[in-house]
């Protein structure tokens, strides 16, 4: 009984002694970090690449970029701003599959034909008036034989006219940083003052690829049919057949623009897209595309640093209903490296000091940061996992009586 005494006056102490701490408790303040090495997600980052022809290739522009991270790995006149024919339809794919997934339209809807729609020369399936085509067939009939009237019957669908698509487009190329870029109409016949640039093209690329990459069931189609098997669909695009891991992309040609090709492959968890634009001969533009790609994945590899909501660590917690926490990955994290440089990559945990309660859930506890021969290539934050609130008199006071009972049964 003395014992019993005893255990109630020191813990009626403790819980004075916490309510007195979390009167004068102060607020808590973190550290601001280095944001510079962060990429933005509408520009590609070039820096350290020298716009030069080592490959020799005969194409009068091309780029090639890691889809994830937006390095900039090989340059040729990226900014010389060229017809892009068809390869104009990247944009009105993006915008497009925009509408599919923010819920504003489905794969089912029916697309009416217009007159305007109906007589569009060059590449086409020859839709007419009286029939309505399913978004679906839209997009087969977009990505793999490039059809004309069926990109400009969505975008009459979409936006009322395609004028009123056209205006779309070049709002949303001034949103991603394509400063090359003017768009005349939504699917690349000549005309004049419709230009772009292949770094403006690999940026379009990288947002449809990145933020709608359920585009890749349409543009890694080989063949396929429509309109119950009646019409066939043969891409357009022959790496999709003839590259290991190609996923599109799209291809253009006019005899103003010449032979262009936005390609896109994927290849051990990384991504890449080449752009060629004004080769000579169709043959010449996908074996310069292929060459650029195959260049990326010979000499490059990306490396995977961390995944959102895996755990780091378990973080001590004062003042809180419990003693620790879970701290988490914010983001994903990855890194694009020579292939020889794996084993260069060290990892540093930086944990703020006497972190308080309480916590919510997505609170910034710390950051990673990951660097090679001493300098920072990467950054990702660490979280708190959970809300953790501040510990008080009701949850003290359950503590205390938890204990007594467990003392009294004993």
């Amino acid at each position: 009984m003395h014992k019993l005494k005893l255990f109630i006056v020191s813990s009626l102490v403790i819980m004075l002694s916490n309510t007195i701490c979390f009167a004068s408790s102060t607020s808590y303040m973190w550290t601001t970090f280095d944001k510079s090495i962060e990429t933005s997600s509408t520009m590609l980052d070039s820096s350290n690449i020298e716009n030069d022809n080592t490959l020799n290739l005969e194409s009068g522009s091309a780029i090639l970029i890691e889809q994830s991270t937006g390095k900039v790995l090989y340059a040729h006149n990226i900014h010389e701003q060229l017809r892009p024919a068809s390869v104009t339809k990247v944009m009105s794919l993006l915008l497009i599959m925009e509408q599919i997934d923010s819920g504003k339209l489905s794969l089912s809807d029916k697309i009416p034909v217009s007159e305007n729609a109906a007589g569009m020369g060059g590449s086409q399936i020859w839709l007419n008036t009286t029939e309505t085509l399913s978004v679906d067939d839209m997009l087969k009939s977009i990505c793999v034989v490039s059809a004309n009237d069926c990109v400009v019957a969505m975008a009459e669908y979409i936006a009322g006219s395609e004028e009123a698509f056209v205006n779309m487009m070049n709002e949303k190329a001034k949103e991603l940083g394509m400063n090359d870029t003017t768009f005349k109409n939504c699917h690349g016949i000549d005309e004049d003052g419709h230009m772009t640039s292949a770094y403006d093209i690999a940026l379009m690329s990288r947002e449809l690829l990145v933020n709608h990459p359920s585009i890749t069931n349409y543009t890694t189609i080989w063949m396929d049919s429509i309109r119950d098997g009646k019409s066939q669909l043969v891409n357009t695009n022959k790496l999709v057949r003839n590259y290991q891991g190609a996923t599109g992309l799209k291809t253009g040609s006019t005899s103003l623009a010449l032979y262009n090709l936005s390609a896109s492959a994927t290849r051990d968890d990384m991504s890449l897209i080449a752009v060629i634009m004004k080769a000579p001969t169709t043959k010449i533009r996908f074996s310069e595309a292929q060459k650029l790609l195959d260049y990326g994945f010979s000499n490059f590899t990306y490396k995977k640093l961390a995944t959102k909501g895996d755990t780091v660590s378990t973080v001590e917690v004062q003042k809180g209903i419990n003693n620790t926490i879970e701290a988490v990955f914010e983001n994903d994290c990855g890194i694009l490296i020579q292939k020889n440089q794996d084993k260069d990559v060290n990892q540093n945990v930086s944990l703020e000091n006497n972190i308080v309660a309480p916590l919510t859930q997505g609170q910034k506890l710390g950051e990673v940061s990951y660097t090679i021969n001493g300098t920072t290539v990467a950054t990702v934050n660490i979280i708190a996992k959970s809300n953790l609130p501040k510990i008080g008199l009701i949850s003290t006071s359950q503590k205390i009586y938890g204990k007594w009972f467990n003392l009294l049964r004993d």
